[in-house]
């Protein structure tokens, strides 16, 4: 048994062949699936396919790339819309100094929205963090002293530093595709050495990053074998217990989510 915790199934890349993909998901062993609001104009896309599905579940938020499409978006909005019966996590938000699609000031006002929405709904607050881990980590320390909510730092590719000040904080980290990429050995590390075994979880982020022996394929949830293998391997584990240890995580931190 293993559970997709993020994939992004409402786009154009599925468009054609949705149904399929989730039978071939199945077919694998995925029990839930959680699809991924990542802009609030896409939520009733998002929620339709989680409402078409038993076994798919939805989150509502903005990706820190779309920040500045609401820069004004409120704690209260964000919760008023979890009250749908599928929404069961705050996010996809975060910090994303990469590519800077969004000023920085609009995606920490979006980021600290979706905090507290995450603290009134307690719901977990599904994280993207790239090249911005000092500022994730502070603020992360900052706003768990105000008040405890229950970080999922997504896909995780962030340093031993952020790790470490994150674990503390009793966050959770998701590893995708990226722990089975050749040149991502110091991911790997990061798992191996600083992510705590009962606080993994994992994720395709379909349809992307696409896991050894796919890569340059469109990602899929059918895929998440592929990546249990890889973090199975980091982590010294069997196949069947990462499954265990990972679905366990899973169901303890998506705690709205029935297990089968």
């Amino acid at each position: 048994m293993l559970v997709d915790s993020h994939v992004n199934l409402h786009g154009e890349q599925f468009a054609d062949d949705l149904d399929a993909v989730i039978e071939r998901a199945r077919a694998a062993g995925i029990v839930r699936m959680v699809t991924i609001c990542c802009q609030l104009t896409d939520f009733p896309a998002v929620s339709a396919i989680a409402e078409r599905h038993d076994d798919i579940y939805c989150t509502i938020g903005a990706h820190p790339h779309h920040a500045k499409d609401r820069p004004d978006i409120t704690a209260g909005e964000l919760v008023e819309i979890a009250r749908h019966p599928k929404v069961v996590g705050i996010g996809e938000t975060g910090l994303d100094f990469h590519y800077g699609y969004s000023p920085r000031e609009d995606q920490f006002a979006s980021l600290l929205a979706h905090i507290e929405a995450a603290r009134q709904t307690d719901l977990p607050l599904i994280l993207h963090t790239r090249d911005a881990d000092d500022a994730m980590a502070d603020l992360l320390e900052s706003e768990m002293g105000k008040g405890a909510f229950r970080p999922l730092l997504h896909c995780y590719t962030g340093g031993p530093e952020l790790a470490r000040r994150a674990a503390r904080l009793g966050a959770y980290f998701a590893a995708s595709g990226i722990v089975t990429f050749k040149k991502a050995e110091d991911v790997r590390a990061v798992f191996r050495d600083e992510v705590p075994d009962d606080r993994v979880i994992v994720e395709t982020d379909c349809p992307y990053l696409a896991p050894v022996p796919h890569r340059g394929k469109r990602c899929e949830p059918s895929f998440l074998p592929d990546v249990a293998r890889g973090l199975a391997s980091v982590k010294g584990w069997s196949e069947d217990a990462c499954a265990e240890w990972t679905s366990d995580a899973f169901f303890r931190l998506f705690d709205r989510v029935p297990r089968p």
